[in-house]
């Protein structure tokens, strides 16, 4: 998980998904990021999935990280992890 000042859950989520709809959906159209926005990013990005596969990767990312924040998470954990849980 990557570290970062404490925050609310329920806002923290919410900027996660946002983060997530910007990168499956949108592109990034802004210039400013949260740190662990960027670790989120750089981590993706390093993982080098292209096309459908990254997308339903980044998917079902997505789904274990809202389901894990429902379970008491305060944090995403990195994408690199859950894509090595799911080997």
């Amino acid at each position: 998980m990557f570290e970062s000042h404490p925050v609310d859950r329920d806002v923290m989520l919410d900027q996660f998904n946002v983060l997530m709809g910007e990168i499956l959906q949108t592109g990034l159209r802004r210039s400013r990021f949260r740190p662990w926005e960027i670790g989120i990013l750089l981590d993706v990005e390093a993982c080098q999935l292209r096309g459908p596969a990254r997308h339903k990767a980044l998917s079902d990312y997505q789904d274990a990280v809202q389901a894990e924040f429902e379970k008491g998470a305060r944090l995403p954990r990195k994408f690199s992890e859950f894509l090595e849980r799911q080997d």
